[in-house]
């Protein structure tokens, strides 16, 4: 859908498809393509991501890896077919632009580890949360309090994902309405001052303002001016404009671009319980 991968990369997470999961794996014809930075040409890519959506035979499709470019080609596919007979689409990252637009088609989708990264070491809670997810087992996640975070629980859906994607879709046909919702958030290699200003756009946007509860997943490898600091960190920055709501929020969620990416069910309703003593986010079965 995005970035060329490497094919020698994806070895081990085909390996596991096939053997360890048992899956027959359907090979699309842009994964062993490149055009530039990306996994060929836009519309090669829609084109093999427009069949793979119309096969009623297939269960699931997975993408490779994010990067960037699935924006570029998502108002021209056609998903008539596709909601009659619904399939999860599973990736991160870029691919929060493809859950953000079938969440308004009224269809879940799989926030979670690609095959690229199945083999790697430390991601292996992230890889049995997938398998649950693909399986219809029921995903129920408790992690330890974190110091920012706010007490309270809700029972609400789940939508979220990459907030650079999720403040670029703002003003499209995938724009994410967060009203009522559980919202997860996640980022990689952005500077402070960066982060900052995608947080004015969500509240200048509203989409802050009825939340039903948010969740502050990884923001890694962020970086700060090489001459005057930012002078906040991530916490510090996601704190400050979700100051004057009531709604719960729980910090360091293990989601977003590291090892143990959780798998999250966009659409799906849980209920989200931060206490003193934990984070519990339970999806519903």
């Amino acid at each position: 859908m995005a970035s060329h991968v490497s094919y020698p990369s994806m070895e081990e997470g085909l390996r596991i498809l096939r053997e360890d999961w048992g899956l027959e794996v359907v090979e699309g014809q842009t994964l062993h393509a490149k055009y530039n930075q990306f996994a060929g040409t836009d519309e090669e890519r829609r084109q093999d991501l427009q069949t793979m959506l119309d096969d009623e035979g297939l269960k699931a499709i997975f993408s490779a890896r994010g990067g960037y470019g699935s924006s570029k080609i998502i108002d021209k596919l056609r998903f008539q077919r596709f909601k009659k007979a619904p399939k999860w689409l599973v990736g991160f990252s870029d691919i929060t632009a493809v859950h953000c637009h079938v969440h308004r088609l009224g269809v879940e989708s799989l926030h979670a580890t690609m095959p690229k990264l199945f083999g790697n070491a430390g991601g292996e809670n992230a890889l049995e949360s997938l398998r649950k997810a693909l399986w219809g087992e029921q995903l129920d996640y408790a992690m330890p309090a974190n110091d920012f975070n706010r007490f309270g629980k809700v029972h609400a859906p789940v939508v979220g994902g990459n907030l650079c994607l999720i403040t670029h879709l703002i003003g499209s046909r995938s724009e994410l309405d967060t009203r009522g919702k559980i919202l997860f958030i996640e980022d990689v290699e952005e500077y402070y001052y960066n982060l900052d200003r995608m947080m004015v756009q969500l509240k200048r946007a509203r989409k802050l303002d009825h939340l039903a509860g948010l969740v502050v997943g990884q923001f890694t490898d962020l970086k700060d001016n090489e001459s005057s600091s930012f002078g906040k960190n991530h916490l510090e920055i996601i704190k400050e404009y979700i100051e004057e709501y009531d709604y719960p929020v729980c910090f360091d969620f293990p989601v977003g671009h590291v090892l143990d990416n959780r798998a999250m069910v966009v659409g799906r309703s849980a209920i989200l319980e931060v206490s003193p003593e934990n984070t519990r986010l339970c999806f519903d079965s």
